[in-house]
């Protein structure tokens, strides 16, 4: 008989710490998972589903406006918020119920209560101790809110998927996925949207061509950006209107403000430290490649380890745990070439490395740019462009990178992601039969190369010695 009472014990029910006790129970490990919320964690009920669900709904404002120019006469729209999000709460409690029965399925033994690590086998639940062979933390993150003053009238990504009435005025101070994508939802919803962000442009980190296109396709839909911009206070006026003072003494009256400036891992109070677990200057766990800690019975996963912190990472790594723990199958996630989204309007989609990256890494790399108006907008007359990239390393014609502004663009990269993976060409991209008519036949179809712009600097310096 096993000296613990189980094999794994899970700290967290969210998509990582779920996915590896499922595997792990169906190899017929005893397995106990331990949530102080609701199952399934941050993507299932406040973030990825329920943010979707409402950017769905948004999107049906352009879809009705882009109607009349294919013939369909509406009468006067009405939008119900109040509908909308007794829709996303009953899909939300499906999902939990779904999420429950999944491992019970499995053989888990969910306990309900935020967990402790007393020792490196030993989990506290609520005043109760269990023992495992195996602890897997997978607590994920939870938004920062930066000590500005009044930031206690603010609120994050969390409250504002569930605010009980539609905002008439928005300010929204951050200018990363989850703050494009909130602008957008509640701009198409009728809120009239203020943007905040430090620096020149939205999206830091992504491609420097989808930066720029998703600024300028923002600010066409009327959402008001303001770059370079610092919050100094935030005051709550008698009437219940937000005032926020900013750097440069200016002044924003909302009705809301939203702070999207980050997430960090869910480590505090947790007793990482305590028992030998290292952690980093952002309190994430540090872990190897195999997901494991500094002490050898313990393991994370997820967000709380700050790798790449999107959904389908975290089960993967939560499900390479398992079957290296209780398959006898030694498994590590490969964390390049990792696809991901923004749910903005219009949608990002990108995989591999940017523009700047590619230089950086690889040397000479040859560009081509496609800048068009989709065939839908010629008859709606919207004033929306799409925005495809691809990025070749010069001397292997090995293609980096593949991004895209514009609609569908989640969907099309899912499967350059795929190609990208198995190495893909350029050649063997220009000999690819594109489907006509559609967007995506344009990452097959361009030949173009954009200018270098090292290059096109030395011809110019070139060009000006032989002047003088």
């Amino acid at each position: 008989m096993s000296q613990y009472d189980f094999d794994l014990f899970t700290l967290g029910a969210g998509s990582g710490g779920v996915s590896a006790s499922r595997r792990a129970g169906s190899y017929g490990a005893r397995v106990a998972i331990c949530e102080d919320n609701r199952i399934g964690g941050t993507c299932v009920h406040r973030g990825c589903v329920p943010k979707k669900l409402l950017v769905y709904g948004a999107h049906f404002r352009y879809d009705l406006e882009d109607a009349a120019g294919y013939g369909w006469s509406l009468s006067e729209p009405g939008f119900d918020w109040k509908k909308l999000q007794a829709a996303k709460d009953k899909e939300l409690e499906r999902l939990d119920g779904v999420y429950r029965r999944l491992l019970r399925d499995a053989g888990v033994q969910l306990v309900e209560g935020r967990g402790r690590l007393v020792d490196a086998h030993t989990v506290e639940v609520e005043g109760k101790r269990y023992t495992a062979g195996r602890i897997l933390v997978a607590t994920g993150s939870h938004p920062f809110r930066p000590e500005v003053p009044g930031i206690q009238h603010a609120i994050t990504s969390d409250e504002a998927l569930n605010l009980k009435e539609l905002p008439r005025r928005i300010a929204i101070v951050g200018g990363g996925y989850i703050g494009v994508e909130l602008a957008g939802l509640f701009n198409a919803l009728g809120s009239k949207v203020v943007m905040v962000i430090r620096g020149d442009t939205v999206l830091r980190g992504f491609d420097d061509d989808i930066r720029s296109m998703l600024t300028q396709e923002m600010r066409k839909k009327g959402i008001d950006l303001r770059p370079e911009t610092f919050i100094r206070d935030i005051e709550k006026r008698a009437d219940g209107t937000l005032s926020l003072l900013t750097r440069m003494g200016d002044t924003l009256e909302v009705d809301v403000v939203l702070y999207a400036t980050g997430r960090v891992p869910n480590t505090k109070g947790l007793g990482l430290a305590e028992v030998g677990v290292r952690l980093d200057e952002r309190g994430a766990v540090v872990v190897d490649e195999g997901s494991r800690t500094d002490v050898e019975s313990i393991y994370a996963v997820g967000d709380v380890t700050d790798r790449i912190n999107l959904t389908p990472v975290a089960i993967a790594e939560g499900r390479a745990v398992a079957e290296t723990l209780f398959h006898d199958n030694p498994t590590k996630v490969d964390h390049t070439g990792v696809a991901s989204a923004v749910f903005s309007m219009p949608p990002v989609g990108t995989v591999g490395c940017t523009e700047l990256e590619a230089r950086e890494r690889h040397g000479k790399v040859d560009v081509y740019v496609s800048n068009f108006r989709p065939m839908k907008h010629t008859l709606t007359g919207r004033d929306e462009r799409t925005m495809m990239k691809v990025i070749v390393q010069r001397d292997s014609d090995r293609v980096l990178g593949f991004h895209m502004v514009g609609e569908d663009a989640p969907e099309i990269i899912q499967g350059l992601a795929v190609a990208l993976k198995c190495g893909v060409t350029k050649k063997q991209l220009d000999t690819t039969v594109g489907i006509h008519p559609t967007a995506a036949e344009e990452f097959v179809t361009m030949r173009d190369k954009r200018s270098d712009p090292v290059e096109a600097a030395a011809r110019e310096l070139g060009h000006d010695a032989m002047q003088n």
